[in-house]
């Protein structure tokens, strides 16, 4: 049974450089990037599913960490109760771009 889209925080540990920017450039597709190694991705069970498929992959489990933190339903009370102390957590602006030939 399908739930609809919840929020995650998810952290990484990547030990490699070119493992590391593999890891970045594909949770950029997921998520919003909040600060280094961390991305808060609103998710359905499909995308989830997607996503953890496509970091096993990428990922050295003897070497690296990947951890996901539920924070519920968008909008939802965890999701209100996040705060930072310094800069905002603005989410990021994303803009379709279509480059031709």
């Amino acid at each position: 049974m399908s739930r609809g889209p919840r929020l995650w925080l998810v952290c990484y540990d990547i030990a490699d450089p070119k493992r590391l920017r593999r890891v970045y450039r594909l949770m950029r597709g997921f998520g919003d990037h909040v600060q280094f190694s961390v991305f808060r991705c609103q998710l359905s069970d499909l995308r989830q599913a997607e996503l953890e498929g496509r970091l096993i992959e990428v990922l050295k489990p003897s070497e690296d960490q990947i951890l996901f933190v539920p924070l519920g339903s968008p909008g939802g009370r965890a999701e209100r109760g996040m705060f930072t102390l310094g800069k905002s957590l603005a989410p990021t602006e994303r803009v379709a771009r279509i480059v031709g030939p």
